[in-house]
């Protein structure tokens, strides 16, 4: 066997690795994540498990979660914000509505009875995107110069909880509805542009 015939094995062998890799991370969605170590080498082994539909689909869904991760995330640091400099850091027990505060008590309490960790100090860590939107609605006089209108904060936050529901609950969005989750996102920072003039 002379060097050509070696140097061409060899590049075929690369293509032929090349493709296959690239064939499996088809098959295995959840490779494509792995890069950044997203998967912790202890899941691995269950995760190989669920079928490749599961997988796949989880994938697809992961990003969407990421959004809405940092999208709720996001309006509840604007609450925060906005609320403390208008009232300081006692604002929740006296600016927010005693349902909302009950709710959120309540699925605190839940997790803590169950010998959780704590997923937050912060009792609006606990909160839906309707109470968000309680909390807004409750103290508009707070947000009427940043926001929209009262009423296209209830509508989006609205249909963000109606989208939230099918991320969170490890449903699949449809096509349409990705376009509506899109459509909604752009809506939330076309009300964050405050009132038109």
């Amino acid at each position: 066997m002379n060097n050509h015939t070696i140097e061409l094995f060899l590049l075929k062998c690369a293509v032929i690795e090349s493709g296959l890799r690239e064939s499996l991370k088809e098959h295995n969605p959840s490779a494509k994540r792995r890069g950044s170590a997203f998967i912790d080498e202890r899941m691995e082994p269950f995760i190989r498990q669920f079928e490749l539909a599961n997988r796949n689909n989880a994938a697809k869904m992961s990003m969407y979660y990421e959004v809405f991760y940092m999208l709720e995330n996001d309006i509840r640091k604007f609450i925060i914000d906005t609320m403390e400099a208008a009232h300081g850091h006692g604002w929740w027990n006296t600016q927010v509505p005693q349902s909302v505060r009950d709710e959120v008590k309540k699925n605190r309490d839940r997790e803590d009875q169950n010998a959780w960790t704590m997923r937050s100090e912060a009792l609006i860590d606990y909160s839906t995107f309707g109470q968000l939107g309680d909390i807004i609605r409750a103290n508009w006089v707070d947000f009427a110069g940043m926001l929209r209108s009262e009423g296209s904060v209830s509508r989006v936050l609205t249909g963000l909880n109606m989208l939230r529901g099918t991320i969170a609950h490890c449903g699949v969005l449809a096509d349409d509805e990705v376009d509506r989750l899109q459509m909604s996102i752009r809506d939330w920072f076309r009300v964050l542009e405050g009132p038109k003039a």
